[in-house]
């Protein structure tokens, strides 16, 4: 189990309930996001739950990637020591191709990848010098293919597993862990009408399941394993009539 977690983007959805489940489990944690009044609540929260949790709130904007390594340096400092980063903060876009404005895009790849990225690269700047720690990407189900309407969205998540992909290889042998998570279909406040998609879980479930496998050091974890496990296989060679029909 981590002493201590820092989580980009918990002021709502996945990156709250994270923060909730590695609180139940006894985890210190630097909770980090832009909107830092969310981030007061849910310290406050966490700590009529559990009075024994040392919780720390610093505002980041991801977007912003050049302020990221100064972001976790502080929750470094404030926390004393860090286990596990969890590059979390994200954002959805659904944006016909040709037909919207193209800077919603470059915000999506901003956010998604090189904010991702970003964070990545500074947690694994601490790590090196205690030639240990743990560092999480939440990914996409859209990274194994491509979605109709979301092609920026669907190419940040493909980029970013990728990078894991790559990170992971490249840190093993300085005793560096990455891990890369790849969430189906979540309920959260910022999916307004996902119940209309199947599979779909809430967001403290996932969670759960995405603790489990952090824990149990799988390099690759698929929330809910059934059936995105299976589907992620299969979809890289679905036909582009049957991706036009779902989508």
């Amino acid at each position: 189990m981590f002493r201590t977690v820092a989580i980009t983007g918990a002021s709502s959805g996945i990156g709250k309930a994270l923060a909730l489940e590695f609180a139940r489990k006894g985890a210190s944690l630097a909770l980090l996001a832009r909107r830092t009044e969310l981030l007061e609540q849910l310290a406050l929260e966490i700590k009529a739950q559990h009075s024994n949790v040392n919780v720390v709130c610093i505002g980041l904007d991801v977007a912003q990637p050049e302020t990221v390594p100064a972001a976790l340096e502080q929750a470094h400092r404030a926390l004393g020591s860090l286990d596990c980063v969890i590059a979390n903060a994200g954002i959805t876009g659904v944006n016909r191709t040709g037909k919207g404005d193209f800077s919603q895009d470059i915000n999506v790849i901003q956010v998604n990848l090189i904010g991702g990225m970003a964070t990545v690269d500074a947690a694994v700047r601490i790590f090196r010098k205690k030639k240990s720690g743990t560092v999480v990407g939440i990914s996409s189900v859209s990274a194994f293919k491509g979605i109709p309407g979301s092609a920026a969205y669907s190419a940040s998540k493909a980029g970013f597993s990728n990078y894991l992909d790559a990170t992971r290889i490249e840190l093993k042998k300085h005793g560096i862990e990455v891990i890369a998570v790849h969430p189906g279909y979540v309920k959260t406040e910022l999916t307004p009408g996902m119940e209309k998609f199947p599979f779909v879980i809430p967001a403290d479930k996932a969670a759960k399941a995405i603790v489990s496998g952090i824990l149990k050091h799988h390099s690759n974890i698929i929330v809910p394993a059934m059936p995105w496990a299976v589907l992620g296989k299969v979809m890289p060679m679905l036909p582009d009539k049957i991706v036009e029909k779902a989508f």
